[in-house]
């Protein structure tokens, strides 16, 4: 029996030694888990000099969603640079815009409104209606604004990118190839274009604001979508998204003390990939934007663009704006006829130090609130997002 034992130590050995060798070679865990939430990229930049703080995959692909509306401003905004449009240029809705459905104002073909409140509707609401109507009536057709969205994505660097909507609302009977597709690096480079090169912090940052006031029907009180305007330090922008296929996105910026970040987080659901209202995608994201402003190295940077809002660099030349003799649609919601003009967008109120990230229980937000908002998907969520079928080439 001694004999026998002598025999097995060697064997039982070997066979440990075996296999801790083959746990040694296992590979790592994909990246995109961790206990606050499932994702398929992020990254997270420097604004005043793009160089990059944090990243996990940023060269997957995947559908922006409603993300898509910061790349619309952007070529808003060169027209409106050029004079091609003015802030108050009347915009008549047609039917097309009227039936884009998702998230919307609800606009109606006897409707007219300027661009900029157009533009708020689309910022603050992420109505897809408004930012359809402002494609189509910028550059005659929404197939021509989209060119232009392409020739802007190059023109930025974004060369994994392509947009087919001004929007970001697909079809459920499109595959995801089939809809607007970029990476966590690309649309970061939009991010700090739009905040060095254009005025989107002046709608981006704003909380809550009626749409139309004057509106025959009333005025639609509108909420940002982005949960952390006013409770995370610093942010004041930028754009939020979901759909079934893209899952939760989110591109924010903050500033503290003079130095800016732009962060992009792609394909959140849940820790087991449950569908949340983007919960755990804004805990995510305070996360990368605590571990961002602690990778900025102390001393003077580039200036890089004032969370105070500031007016565009060109004088607008007021247009007359045609009288809205529309009424309430039977076919849509009437929302309660209001008197109360448009609310001034007040202060945040100063929040405090961020919530921790490593509990999966607190809250997305962190100014505790009166009246605390879950964050709003921008479509009805139906399901966790299938994976992307094919990968474009990483940047060089």
């Amino acid at each position: 029996m001694n004999r026998l034992r002598l025999l097995l130590i060697p064997v039982v050995a070997i066979a440990f030694a075996l296999t801790a060798h083959a746990a040694s070679k296992q590979k790592p865990t994909r990246p995109g888990n961790d206990t606050i939430c499932r994702y398929k990229g992020y990254i997270v930049l420097d604004a005043a000099t793009g160089n990059t703080l944090l990243e996990d995959n940023p060269d997957i692909v995947n559908p922006p969603a409603s993300m898509t509306k910061l790349m619309t401003f952007a070529v808003i905004s060169d027209k409106l640079q050029r004079g091609e449009l003015t802030l108050e240029t009347p915009i008549h809705i047609d039917k097309s815009d009227a039936d884009m459905g998702g998230t919307e104002v609800w606009l109606d073909p006897r409707e007219t409104f300027t661009v900029e409140e157009l533009i708020y509707a689309m910022m603050i609401q992420s109505a897809n209606d408004a930012a359809h109507a402002l494609a189509r009536a910028s550059a005659g057709s929404v197939p021509v604004f989209i060119e232009q969205m392409n020739a802007k994505a190059k023109e930025i660097g974004m060369m994994h990118t392509i947009f087919r909507t001004p929007h970001g609302l697909t079809s459920k009977r499109q595959s995801i190839n089939e809809g607007d597709l970029t990476t966590p690096h690309d649309f970061a480079l939009l991010c700090r274009y739009a905040v060095l090169k254009t005025n989107v912090l002046k709608y981006s940052s704003i909380r809550e604001r009626d749409f139309a006031p004057n509106r025959v029907k009333g005025p639609i009180h509108m909420v940002n979508h982005n949960k952390l305007i006013g409770r995370v330090i610093g942010v004041d922008g930028l754009k939020t998204g979901y759909t079934e296929n893209a899952g939760y996105c989110l591109s924010a910026t903050a500033e503290r003390n003079g130095r800016r970040i732009v962060a992009v987080i792609m394909g959140c659901f849940g820790p087991n990939g449950e569908i949340d209202k983007g919960v755990s995608r804004d805990r995510k994201m305070i996360e990368l934007l605590e571990r961002g402003f602690a990778g900025l190295q102390a001393g003077p940077t580039p200036a890089v663009a004032s969370t105070t809002p500031k007016p565009p660099a060109y004088v607008p030349t007021p247009a007359p704006k045609p009288a809205a003799t529309a009424k309430p649609s039977a076919s849509r919601p009437t929302p309660a006829p209001a008197v109360a003009p448009a609310p001034v967008p007040q202060p945040a109120p100063a929040p405090v130090s961020p919530v921790s990230a490593a509990s999966p229980d607190a809250s997305p937000v962190v100014q505790p609130a009166t009246n605390p908002v879950s964050p709003v998907a921008d479509a009805a969520p139906e399901g966790p997002a299938p994976s992307v079928k094919f990968e474009l080439p990483k940047k060089k």
